[in-house]
């Protein structure tokens, strides 16, 4: 389990969805409402938070309010670690 700072993820996601989605996306624009995201994309992007930051989405978090934006991405994977830690 990775226990990178907040600005650390912010940034890997930033450069994840820049990659995948064509474009960089302002932290807190929700990429599901203006339509960036398809259902595929979606199952990828919860398997790339699990891989790269070594954490275990459990069926109850998989809450679009968790993966809509940089900052919610940010925000879920900051606590996750931060409660494996702590």
């Amino acid at each position: 389990m990775t226990t990178e700072q907040p600005d650390g993820i912010r940034e890997e996601v930033r450069q994840y969805l820049a990659g995948h989605l064509g474009r960089q996306v302002p932290d807190d624009e929700n990429i599901f409402a203006v339509g960036l995201v398809n259902s595929l994309f979606a199952v990828q992007l919860v398997t790339y938070v699990e891989r790269q930051f070594g954490v275990v989405v459990e069926t109850d978090e998989l809450d679009l309010r968790n993966f809509c934006s940089v900052d919610a991405i940010t925000g879920y994977v900051a606590g996750k670690t931060a409660s494996a830690v702590g």
